[in-house]
Order: structure tokens, then C-alpha cells, then sequence
């Protein structure tokens, strides 16, 4: 009950912050976008999935226990391969190619980092982690898997005809898997590149004003930018090499129906 009413105590700010989307909906109403309803609901379904998120980390941080860090990474892997499969709803068994590929990326990224114990193997440290880890390299992932679909659909008379001059379906697409990479990849360097210099990333403000040191604070950045590169790098190659086997048929022929949505 104690933890209760001290949420509803702490949520105070929150909710004066509501002010801000009011303005947002007095606006998008005066311009008439009829967003007024989409907001209110993104806004509702926010302060609903965070609250119950917070009671469960709540109670995983009390618990203390590597199983329950297992089953909340795991939770978050499915729910961000559904998300990422949906953005590539084209791509054959795409859902299962993108919780595969983040699976992979993430937690080989996380296992370096608990190896060479750049944080330790704590709910408190792991957990928030993970969820960066995942949630990036779940739009990455994504983006290269719709992506690498559109190139090969629209360069396809490419690609028939590398595949009559003989080529293998790994050879007939080398050029639209680079340019899927390199576009998904694309806001994670950007924004690696800029990162100081144009925003202050959520790691580095909580940290900030929760009372650590700048120099603190920043230490921890660079480590963040620096898994975040690993991850979504290894997840969005791994999910381009399963992909593409799906695109064609055992004789080295594009699966047409594929390409006629």
C-alpha cells in the first residue's frame, strides 16, 4: 500500500505535465490534422504501459533473481520482433526473422558487456540496458528488412537477370543487402555522430538530474553508444542473411508472390 501512495504522490508532476499535450491538441485542432484523438490515446496508453512497467521492475528489482531478468529480456525481445515484423510485414516469416536476428544481436552484445564487467549482472543495471539494446536494434532491424524487400522489388529485372547470367541469389542481391544495411544503419552512426554536440541522450539527462556528475555521466554514454552500434549492427546483418533466402525459390527464382503486394 506504502508503494502505492507514494506513486500516486510522485505521479503529480506527471500529470501537470499533461499541459504541454494540451497545447499539442489546442494546435493540431486549430489546423484541423484530426489528431486530437491519437494523441489522447498514445498519452493514455504511455501512462498505462509505464505504470505497470514500473510495478514490475519494482517487483524484479526486490526479487533479485536471474530468472526473472530472463523473463523480462525475453518479454521484450517478442514484443520487439512482432513490432519490427510488422514494419516488415512483406517479408516472408518476417516477425520470426526480426525477434531471431534482435535475440542474437542483443544478447551477445549484452554477454561482452557483463564478461568484461562493464556493468553487472544486476535487474537495476541489466534490465534498462536490455531494453535500450532491443528497442534500437528493433527499429534498425525493421527498417533493413522492409528496405532490403523495396530494393529487391524495385531493382528486380536487376536481379533476374544477375540470376541468368548465373549468379547465386546471395550474388543477384549483394548490392540491395548493402544498401539496406547501410540506410538502417544510417540514424544509429548519425546519431553517434551528433550525440553532445546537437542532444543529451536519456542515459546521460537521468543520470545528470538525478545527481551525478557530467564527467559520470558521460562516461556511461560512451558505453551506451558504443553497444548500441554493436547490437544493431549484428542484428540488422543477421536479419538481411535470413531474409533473402525467402525471397527465392529452390531453383534460384524469385518467389513472385512475394514481390506482388
Amino acid at each position: 500500500m506504502a508503494i502505492i501512495v507514494e506513486f500516486l504522490v510522485g505521479m503529480l508532476k506527471p500529470v501537470a505535465a499533461l499541459v504541454v499535450v494540451l497545447m499539442a491538441v489546442c494546435l493540431s485542432r486549430l489546423q484541423r490534422l484530426d489528431l486530437e484523438k491519437d494523441m489522447l490515446y498514445s498519452v493514455f496508453r504511455a501512462f498505462l504501459q509505464l505504470s505497470i512497467i514500473g510495478f514490475v521492475l519494482d517487483f524484479i528489482f526486490r526479487q533479485a533473481n536471474g530468472i526473472w531478468i530472463l523473463i523480462a529480456y525475453l518479454f521484450m525481445v517478442c514484443v520487439a520482433g512482432h513490432t519490427a515484423g510488422q514494419r516488415a510485414k512483406h517479408v516472408p516469416q518476417g516477425k520470426y526473422i526480426a525477434g531471431i536476428s534482435i535475440l542474437t544481436g542483443t544478447s551477445v552484445t549484452m554477454a561482452l558487456l557483463l564478461l568484461l564487467r562493464v556493468f553487472p549482472f544486476s535487474p537495476r543495471y541489466v534490465i534498462p540496458v536490455a531494453g535500450m539494446l532491443i528497442g534500437n536494434s528493433m527499429t534498425v532491424t525493421g527498417v533493413t528488412m522492409k528496405r532490403l524487400r523495396d530494393d529487391i522489388k524495385s531493382q528486380i529485372n536487376q536481379v533476374e537477370t544477375a540470376l541468368a547470367l548465373g549468379a547465386n541469389p546471395k550474388q543477384a542481391t549483394i548490392n540491395q543487402v548493402k544498401s539496406a544495411l547501410v540506410i538502417g544503419l544510417a540514424p544509429v552512426l548519425d546519431n553517434a555522430k551528433t550525440v553532445g554536440l546537437i542532444t543529451l541522450p536519456g542515459a546521460m539527462t537521468g543520470l545528470i538530474m538525478g545527481g551525478a556528475s557530467p564527467l559520470e555521466a558521460i562516461q556511461l554514454q560512451i558505453v551506451v553508444m558504443n553497444m548500441l552500434i554493436g547490437a544493431s549492427t549484428v542484428s540488422s546483418m543477421l536479419s538481411t542473411y535470413l531474409s533473402w533466402p525467402n525471397f527465392f525459390t529452390y531453383a534460384y527464382q524469385l518467389e513472385t508472390k512475394v514481390f506482388s503486394v
